[in-house]
């Protein structure tokens, strides 16, 4: 029999054999030489709606190692971006820049920008990032100071108005994937359900204080 002392060290063996373990080919980062981040492009893509786009985002950023470990976890960023060449929407590489905050919440640095030398015209239309233990956006989240500005890009090419948008991940123990989107033009926040989005709040404060709509919530 092994005692518990054995698979105490044998654990933490194998904890630091992962910890040695090849990188992450999904994450692609770099800092620039004034501290901001870039990640390449893209991870996936094109989709031709935001929602498959927010589908699959979901799948591949909350299956990275420790994304959805609850409060082990940690959190993944990316950007999701337009080509209006293709008429396409698509998902950037990750960030695991990050850490964790007073509280046991957990953060990553979002990037700024993006490198896809395949589509030099792409627009950023915002921010992507899981949750290992909450399915809500932070007050942080849904704040006027954490909104991409301007908040709302005309494309000249496809002749289309986006709004920019910050998707938030979760993953549920069950295995099901959550996501959920924030407006910031009309601060609405949505959940997507059934292949769309649904409204499920609207943020009415510049600190990011939600008021769920009538009949809502966080899960269907």
């Amino acid at each position: 029999m092994v005692s518990i002392r054995r698979w105490s060290v044998l654990l933490g063996l194998l904890g630091g054999l992962w910890n040695c373990s090849a990188p992450n080919p999904n994450v692609r980062v770099e800092r620039l030489p004034d501290g901001l981040l870039r990640v390449k492009g893209p991870l996936a893509g094109p989709f031709k709606r935001t929602e498959e786009l927010a589908a699959k985002a979901c799948e591949i950023m909350t299956g990275q190692p420790g994304a959805a470990n609850g409060t082990y976890g940690f959190e993944y960023c990316a950007l999701h971006y337009y080509s209006g060449a293709v008429d396409g929407f698509f998902l950037s590489y990750l960030s695991d820049i990050g850490g964790e905050k007073g509280g046991g919440k957990k953060y990553c640095r979002m990037p700024l920008s993006i490198d896809d030398a395949e589509h030099p015209d792409a627009i950023i239309l915002g921010g992507a990032h899981s949750h290992p233990h909450n399915r809500q956006f932070s007050r942080e989240d849904l704040s006027v100071g954490a909104q991409w500005r301007p908040t709302r890009i005309f494309d000249q090419r496809s002749g289309r108005i986006f709004d920019r948008e910050l998707l938030m991940l979760y993953r549920e123990r069950t295995g099901e994937c959550r996501a959920y989107g924030y407006n910031s033009a009309t601060r609405v926040v949505s959940a997507l359900r059934g292949g769309q989005w649904t409204p499920i709040g609207q943020v009415y404060s510049d600190d990011g204080d939600i008021r769920l709509l009538n009949g809502q919530d966080w899960l269907p």
